[in-house]
């Protein structure tokens, strides 16, 4: 029964964490510069939330 439980639990995707998945954080960074020259306020609470988001994960 336990060789059975194993087999099916090498399928299951491994454990996910928030820090692993790089891109939420550096995506808003890249749209904030991306905003920079445009619109420096949104750019401005663009970085703020990639802050956040990372003050939270980590």
């Amino acid at each position: 029964m336990t060789r059975l439980f194993g087999f099916f639990l090498r399928f299951l995707p491994a454990h996910h964490t928030p820090a692993s998945t790089p891109g939420v954080a550096r995506q808003l960074m890249e749209r904030a510069g991306d905003r920079a020259g445009r619109n420096p306020r949104q750019a401005r609470e663009l970085r703020r939330a990639a802050f956040a988001y990372l003050s939270v994960v980590r």
